[in-house]
């Protein structure tokens, strides 16, 4: 290593190594919050996007976000429930609308208007659009 050094970061310390010839392919992740709640989250989140890289890597296909697949399938099954009759057909409705709330928290949660936008997201899909998933970063 070219430089070891200890450098301040807030009220703790850690060490920084840099320069190395032969890097390998690691890298490590320093991450500070401001109680263990956070960085419990923080934890959650880096290690859940590992794994979808991951699969990525591995299997070499990714399925669309945003409630793309909730919304797509809860469509399916809504055009199919008419061709059912009685409680099947009644099931098979329930269990749609159970799936629209995914999109629904979704908005709610990212401080979208829910309602608006999952509607939009019906229409969307309805007209072809099978990958079309809500835009959190709107």
């Amino acid at each position: 290593a070219a430089l070891v050094e200890e450098i301040s970061t807030g009220s703790s310390k850690c060490v920084k190594i840099t320069g190395i010839q032969k890097p390998g392919n690691t890298v490590s992740i320093l991450v500070r919050g401001s109680n263990n709640l956070v960085l419990d989250e923080a934890e959650r989140s880096l290690h859940d996007a590992l794994c979808v890289i991951r699969c990525l890597v591995k299997k070499g296909a990714l399925i669309a976000g945003g409630g793309a697949p909730e919304t797509e399938v809860a469509l399916r099954l809504s055009q199919s429930c008419h061709s059912l009759s009685g409680i099947d057909q009644y099931c098979m409705r329930a269990y749609a609308e159970a799936l629209e709330a995914i999109p629904l928290t979704l908005a709610e949660n990212a401080g979208l208007k829910a309602v608006e936008t999952v509607t939009e997201l019906r229409n969307l899909h309805a007209k072809g659009e099978v990958n079309y998933g809500i835009n959190v970063r709107k």
